[in-house]
């Protein structure tokens, strides 16, 4: 095999979860402009951050500090709790792909790849970079994350800790933000966390995660065989996940953490006074997200989860098939 071929090859991979975790992020888009989607919320509502929209034309959500946000299928936003420093006051637009929340402030990304942010503005957690090459967005609890589409990091906002020391490099694939820190995982599976790290926020060692949900103050994540694990502070039993290897999503509050299985029913760990724990949302969950002390479901149609989970097979499948390779030696 030529050098070239080699090269080609090695690229492969991480094409294949980019196009993996775009599938991800448009198939709930694509079906439920077609099915509808609505928004149910439960836990802390002291700011009405659990007074969702109705209706059921959502395809995404998202969890900040005390407020919540969604996406249409028409591409609009809509945001509702906590609006002390406009992080309700949504961007015009029919032109979002995705959205995230931050302790205060909210971020979205446009189609042409441009980001826009609002809210506190503080530590300049708003002031987004220039640019139209951005995939992914991640909002901590003063600082934001974004990925571009050449496999590169950028962070801005509050860096008490480091949150925003990016990380070299353009194998990046899937970024995520505790409050006060940052994580980025690799084209090969493995993954690099900077910024505080009290509790042991840090990732164990070992490359079997296929995401990780950053919480107060703990960390889930979810494995490739479909189990799940979580490490930190475990005072309202966060950490203690449930058994099973049936599921397909995570989200991490404060002190609570959420699980999406395969047949579309949450699971939730959490003690905690707010009652995140008191939901019925049935089986058709086809999302899930947090703030602080509020949980989010998005609730679609089975042909949705469908379509979730065979993009999870399919890349399941393809990591299997990468590490039964014969490794080359030269």
């Amino acid at each position: 095999m030529s050098f070239f071929q080699e090269e080609r090859k090695k690229k492969k991979w991480p094409i294949f979860i980019l196009t993996t975790a775009f599938l991800l992020v448009t198939a709930p888009w694509l079906c439920a402009s077609a099915f509808g989607g609505e928004i149910v919320a439960w836990g802390d509502n002291c700011y009405g951050q659990c007074d969702a929209p109705s209706g059921k034309g959502f395809v995404a959500i998202a969890g900040g500090g005390y407020h919540s946000l969604a996406l249409r299928s028409d591409g609009s936003l809509v945001a509702w709790g906590n609006n002390t420093y406009g992080q309700c006051d949504v961007p015009a637009g029919n032109d979002f792909v995705a959205i995230a929340g931050g302790g205060y402030h909210s971020l979205a990304l446009r189609f042409d790849g441009t980001l826009v942010a609002w809210g506190l503005n503080k530590y300049n957690q708003c002031d987004v970079p220039a640019g139209s090459n951005f995939v992914a967005i991640a909002g901590g609890g003063y600082h934001s994350l974004a990925l571009r589409a050449d496999g590169s990091l950028v962070a801005w906002g509050d860096n008490t800790y480091g949150q925003c020391d990016m990380r070299s490099g353009n194998d990046f694939v899937a970024i995520g933000c505790g409050f006060w820190h940052s994580r980025a995982f690799k084209s090969d599976g493995s993954a690099v966390v900077w910024g505080r790290n009290e509790y042991d926020a840090g990732l164990s060692s070992g490359k079997d995660y296929v995401a990780v949900a950053e919480g107060g103050f703990h960390n889930l994540a979810l494995k490739f065989d479909g189990s799940l694990a979580a490490w930190g502070l475990n005072k309202h039993q966060q950490c203690d996940v449930p058994a099973g290897n049936d599921f397909v999503s995570i989200a991490s509050g404060g002190y609570h953490s959420l699980a999406l299985r395969c047949d579309g029913s949450n699971a939730v760990s959490d003690l905690s006074k707010y009652q995140q724990l008191d939901m019925s949302v049935g089986k058709n969950v086809v999302a899930i997200a947090r703030g602080v002390y509020h949980s989010i479901a998005f609730i679609g149609e089975p042909v949705v989860l469908l379509v979730l989970g065979l993009a999870a097979v399919i890349l399941f499948w393809k990591r299997q098939k990468v590490e039964q390779q014969p490794k080359k030696h030269r």
